[in-house]
């Protein structure tokens, strides 16, 4: 049986479809459960949640975590640490400083910066894993587990369908992932479209056709603001403070799991475009898909095959 629902968390749309022959409402109220499990555990704007309890207690002491944030702190640092990498997990004070994506968002003065940007040294993250403590030794550092989460969460919420449904699909604010095959298609593959950075939502430069597999996209198009004339988007450079100037206007990846997705589209984000490629052809598993300013495609030799440009 098909069914599907949509919650609004997390600051965005959460869409879900399945195919199951169990009473579809049981699943939609445990993936509930869950949904709001995650958003306590990981969110970065609800006060109470566990990771801003963590980030409360910045300067003062270590605090003692859940396995599951343990481990995607870890990840997390460890891959803001690697080289090259625009993937910074301590970048909450400069996140908040811009509010980019809120109707507060506004252009931070030079010495607000100056005075952020020593609080984004992930090297101030300390991990204990024996004691599963996690210890951010400035005040006012704050973890920002951002696009992370999302991925973090959509593996988890697959991996709970993946015994009961024959299919199923995931739009997690944008990040998309999918499981068994596409009843409405002969070949039991998904399509998803690939954002055209000019154009309004959902006008696309082409399609990707995927098959249990996950899709995710970072843009400068999404969320931003102007002032003077000047556009300001949300994805920051934790080095200068400010927006990432690249040529890139998007980022698409795709790879058997969302959180190796959100990974890499935030560690590629801003890198030179052909040190991007090299990059991706030297990654198992993972492949993408960059647009430039002027809406040039490149694609990773592996994902060639299944891209459909709109001509």
């Amino acid at each position: 049986m098909y069914a599907s629902k949509q919650w609004k968390m997390m600051g965005t749309l959460i869409d879900l479809w399945i195919d199951s022959d169990l009473y579809c409402e049981e699943i939609f109220k445990n993936i509930t459960e869950g949904l709001v499990l995650s958003n306590q555990r990981f969110s970065a704007n609800q006060s109470n949640s566990e990771l801003m309890q963590l980030n409360q207690q910045a300067g003062r002491r270590p605090v003692k975590v859940s396995a599951d944030l343990f481990s995607l702190i870890a990840l997390g640092k460890k891959h803001s640490l690697a080289q090259p990498s625009q993937l910074n997990i301590a970048i909450g004070p400069l996140v908040k400083l811009w509010r980019i994506g809120f109707k507060e968002a506004k252009v931070p003065s030079p010495n607000e910066i100056f005075l952020t940007l020593p609080l984004l040294n992930c090297e101030h993250i300390v991990l204990n894993e024996a004691e599963q403590t996690v210890f951010l030794t400035q005040k006012g550092m704050e973890i920002d587990l951002g696009a992370l989460a999302k991925g973090y969460i959509a593996d988890y919420l697959i991996a709970q369908l993946k015994p009961i449904c024959r299919s199923a699909m995931i739009n997690l604010g944008g990040n998309f992932l999918v499981y068994g095959p596409n009843p409405k298609r002969a070949n039991g593959h998904w399509y998803v479209g690939i954002q055209d950075p000019k154009k309004k939502r959902h006008h696309h430069l082409g399609i990707l056709e995927v098959a249990n597999q996950s899709v995710v996209t970072s843009g400068i198009y999404e969320r931003f603001f102007t002032l003077n004339d000047k556009r300001y988007h949300h994805i920051l450079d934790a080095r200068t403070g400010f927006p990432i100037e690249s040529d890139m206007a998007s980022i698409t990846i795709v790879a058997n799991d969302s959180l190796a997705c959100e990974i890499w589209t935030s560690r590629l984000f801003g890198l030179e475009i052909h040190e991007a490629l090299q990059i991706l052809e030297q990654l198992p598993g993972v492949e993408g898909l960059i647009i430039d300013l002027s809406n040039q495609v490149y694609l990773s030799s592996g994902l060639q095959p299944f891209y459909y440009p709109n001509i």
